[in-house]
């Protein structure tokens, strides 16, 4: 019989450990703010300074909150190209700040409308990015050759050379890349892994990793640009269009899901989206997050031409490692299923699991069996990371290769067609129409990568 939980292993639920979290990140006080570089180790005060491109809803809701309650991170300065959001983000690291400082009140956080302007200021040491999908590699790019560290929402790329320059230039550069994803630190998650890399489910068969349907939307009449958005810098590289508040992100609005995302544009839709999370899992417990799948078979369904949100709806994509493992992805509810000769293990998001032996629900790695880095956050393991100058456990090599599985999977369906790839060359095999089809479109100038 399968055994269900929605417990993580040790008694601890993700959740209260995340209260537990913020109830220890709140006891520290806040002191003057100065770039982490001019301290050394032993120093009083080290802390890391912090500049927050994109402060939309990820970014208010997860990505600031989760550095301001770590105690070695100072948010100094925040950018958007909407001022209302802006000023939003502004608020909520003063305020927050405020209620750590005796007076009770604080001013230190910049603004920025352009990017650049924050990543040019010499007492940031890192970014965090949190902008639309298109913009991700270009603002990444000048963080990382102006000597910022980086950590960046995902999915990292649109395409896979983009992927390639950016994992090359944090080694040339010689900076910390974070592929920002919670799922690592989830408790199950890792557990899963583990118990896969330790062969406990037998030799391993098949993955199959669930994700959410994206929504459709016709087209949309154009609107006047509102007076607090940069619509020029928001569109930035992609096409010009007309502007619909529908494209881009809900007016005054910090929390609704934009439109972007729905938007091939500036996006590629679930399969990337949560397949940043799940199929990440999927190839960290498969020991080829730094690889590739040397095959895949992909089938989709777009929405009528014409619509505004017009990206990838129904699909199933399967991809073939050399280890003989098959992979599934395709469009249901969120979740991730490890099958092996001897058992499998099935996490339906967020916490509810079930397992076969059930003895591995409570299972843990003893002496000579392979044990996975423990993170408490990636926020946390990014600044960790950033102290010991090592790498991540989601780096940018990591993120590259898993937004290299939706690239494939995009032109598989795009071709109709099943696609031999080499992931050493990251070229497909004998079929120069799907190289072709794979080559980044034209940035709308300026900009350029």
């Amino acid at each position: 019989m399968a055994c269900t939980s929605n417990q993580s292993p040790g008694g601890l639920s993700r959740r209260s450990f995340l209260k537990g979290a913020a109830a220890v990140g709140a006891a520290f006080a806040v002191p003057m703010i100065v770039p982490a570089s001019v301290f050394g180790a032993d120093a009083p005060s080290n802390r890391i300074t912090l500049g927050f491109i994109g402060t939309g809803r990820q970014a208010t809701y997860a990505n600031i909150p989760g550095f301001l309650h770590q105690p070695d991170a100072q948010a100094v300065a925040v950018c958007d190209v909407d001022s209302w959001r802006m000023e939003r983000a502004r608020k909520q690291v003063e305020d927050f700040y405020a209620t750590q400082s005796p007076s009770g009140s604080y001013k230190g956080c910049a603004t920025f409308r352009d990017w650049r302007g924050l990543i040019a200021r010499k007492d940031i040491d890192a970014v965090m990015i949190s902008s639309p999908d298109h913009w991700h590699v270009i603002i990444a790019l000048a963080a990382l050759k102006a000597g910022k560290d980086v950590s960046c929402e995902k999915p990292l790329t649109r395409n896979i050379a983009e992927g390639r320059l950016m994992a090359d230039t944090v080694k040339k550069q010689q900076r910390v890349f974070c592929t920002d994803s919670e799922f690592r630190s989830d408790r199950w998650c890792h557990h899963a892994a583990q118990v896969v890399r330790n062969g406990k489910l037998g030799k391993l068969q098949r993955i199959i990793t669930g994700m959410p349907k994206d929504s459709t939307l016709p087209a949309q009449a154009e609107m006047p640009v509102p007076p607090e958005l940069d619509y020029e810098m928001w569109l930035g590289p992609a096409p010009r269009a007309p502007y619909t508040e529908k494209r881009v992100h809900p007016r005054h609005d910090d929390q609704g899901r934009p439109g972007w995302l729905c938007i091939h544009d500036y996006a590629d839709g679930m399969i990337a989206n949560w397949g940043a999370h799940l199929n990440d899992i999927a190839m960290w417990a498969n020991n080829t997050e730094h690889t590739g799948p040397i095959e895949v078979d992909a089938k989709g369904t777009f929405p009528p031409a014409g619509n505004l949100w017009d990206i990838l709806q129904e699909f199933e994509a399967n991809f073939l490692f050399a280890n003989g493992v098959r992979l599934t992805c395709k469009s249901d509810k969120p979740y991730i299923r490890f099958e092996g000769t001897e058992g499998w293990m099935q996490i339906d998001y967020p916490s509810h699991v079930e397992v076969q032996p059930e003895a591995l629900l409570t299972w843990q790695p003893g002496p000579g069996d392979i044990k996975l880095p423990s993170m408490t956050s990636e926020k946390r393991d990014f600044l960790d990371a950033l102290k010991s100058r090592r790498q991540p456990q989601y780096d940018a090599e990591g993120g590259h290769r898993n937004a290299t599985l939706s690239h494939l999977a995009l032109a598989s369906i795009a071709l109709g067609r099943k696609l031999k790839w080499d992931p050493a060359t990251e070229k497909v095999t004998g079929d120069a129409e799907a190289n072709k089809l794979l080559q980044p479109k034209p940035l709308r100038a300026p900009w350029t990568i």
